[in-house]
């Protein structure tokens, strides 16, 4: 019989587990996915995983670190994976016998006699061929294992991108400080540029209150963005589970050159997706689980043949009986009021409810692939122009702050142009956020997002 020898496999295959581990004979830590940590990712022979802010300047790898490690979601799917690997096990253990004991006393009290009766028994049972239900339970909690696996690593990547999104959105908050006080200074600059030529008597009072209203607003814009860069910060801080207010110095971020070489076909990034991504991986093993819970439903009306034995004893009023009992057992059912039918009918609607669900899925991949590519060369666009638009902003202010000392050029002039370089620092501080974020998001859509895409861009990689 097929099942007969696939439970003598099984069995020499964990006896040795059963006999070394009393916990887990079945040895179904071994099927459990990797417990979702920065050494266990991609970074073998470093240091564990750490719980404090590091000694140096934060990177971005210290903070997916710091968010794969504290983040409850990654102790919530590593439980839930260790769960269903559990089950596994107990699926399996359908194949083994069972042994149980049992003992009893009962007094006999009669009107001219009394004695007691006691009496032992030990069974053995082994469900010997059951046309299928133990094997398709064992495949359908190996599928939903292999579900929970992928889950762990959606979950991960997940975590992974929203450690960058926060930590990529303070860096560009303390961009925008540096970039409000070089407009500060600028203004400060055009301000004293006017009072001078305001003392001498070549310029009017109009000139020098509109320098210090340009002045003030710059100041005022600098503390604003201060205040941003703190809120930053914390949230940073709360995002890798520290306190708000924990103090966290940001480390220089690498200068990336912002090329098209990532670029590739949509049409290969999809297929790389549709083949790399976990949630759609995951998909698909609910969707072959509910497949086998269709087979496990029909199975459940076949018959089964099971063997029985064991020893007994009975004592009775000083009598000693010793006996045993060994024999098969063959169960066949024959109405069980339609239950078995409809079982089936409702584990098949399940597997096809799966099946639309994979499918959807599929096609979010491919849009969400899209939208991705799209925004990152949108972004690697901007970033190109932005460069040349702060370039030109910086040479337009140099001229006009020049030729209004000179006394050829007007105070509005001045304000314009600083007012514009302004405005081109925050473009393309938006632009590089803007342009890290998406790239990191093109390659979560893909299905590829680990620490790779970061020693890239430590490297200055594209």
């Amino acid at each position: 019989m097929r099942n007969l020898g696939r439970f003598s496999l099984i069995a020499l295959l964990t006896l040795p587990a059963w006999a070394g581990s009393l916990d887990d004979p079945l040895a179904t830590a071994e099927l459990q996915p990797l417990k979702p940590s920065p050494r266990l990712l991609a970074r073998v022979g470093e240091a564990p995983c750490a719980t404090t802010l590091p000694d140096t300047p934060l990177t971005a790898v210290d903070a997916v670190d710091l968010m794969l490690c504290n983040h409850p979601q990654t102790r919530e799917v590593w439980a839930a994976a260790r769960a269903q690997a559990a089950q596994v096990g107990v699926a399996r253990a359908g194949w083994l016998p069972t042994l149980s004991g049992s003992a009893g006393t009962t007094r006999f009290d009669y009107q001219n006699s009394a004695y007691t009766r006691d009496s032992a028994a030990i069974t053995l049972s082994w469900l010997l061929y059951d046309f299928g239900q133990r094997s398709a339970s064992v495949e359908s909690a190996q599928q939903l294992l292999g579900a929970a696996a992928a889950t762990q690593d959606v979950t991960v990547q997940t975590l992974f991108l929203n450690a960058l999104q926060a930590y990529y959105a303070a860096q560009a908050t303390r961009a925008a400080v540096a970039s409000a006080l070089q407009a500060e200074r600028s203004a400060q600059e055009s301000f004293q540029a006017a009072a001078a030529r305001y003392q001498v008597g070549v310029a009017t009072p109009a000139d020098r209150l509109q320098a210090q209203t340009a002045l003030s607003q710059a100041t005022l814009n600098r503390i604003k963005a201060e205040g941003e860069a703190r809120n930053a910060l914390g949230t940073l801080a709360n995002a890798l589970g520290f306190a708000a207010q924990q103090r966290i110095v940001l480390a220089d971020l690498p200068a990336v050159p912002a090329t098209a070489a990532f670029q590739k076909e949509v049409d290969g990034l999809i297929a790389e997706a549709q083949a790399r991504r976990p949630d759609l991986r995951a998909a698909e093993a609910q969707l072959k689980a509910a497949e086998a819970s269709v087979e496990l439903a029909r199975a459940q009306g076949r018959p089964t043949i099971s063997l029985g034995a064991g020893p007994t004893w009975q004592e009775s009023a000083g009598v000693t009986q010793q006996g045993g009992s060994i024999g098969l057992t063959l169960n066949v059912p024959i109405f069980s009021g339609f239950e078995t039918t409809y079982r089936v009918r409702s584990a098949a609607a399940q597997a096809e409810v799966r099946a639309a669900q994979r499918d959807r899925l599929r096609s979010q991949v491919a849009l969400d692939v899209w939208k991705a590519y799209q925004s990152l060369t949108t972004a690697t666009q901007s970033l190109q122009t932005t460069a040349d638009l702060v370039a030109s902003a910086e040479q337009s202010e140099r001229v006009a702050l020049g030729r209004y000392k000179a006394g050829v050029g007007t105070i509005l002039d001045v304000l314009s142009a600083q007012a514009a370089l302004a405005s081109a620092r925050l473009q393309r501080i938006q632009a590089q956020l803007d342009w890290n974020v998406y790239r990191a998001t093109l390659a979560q859509s893909v299905g590829a997002l680990d620490y790779t895409l970061l020693q890239a861009a430590a490297e200055g990689r594209p």
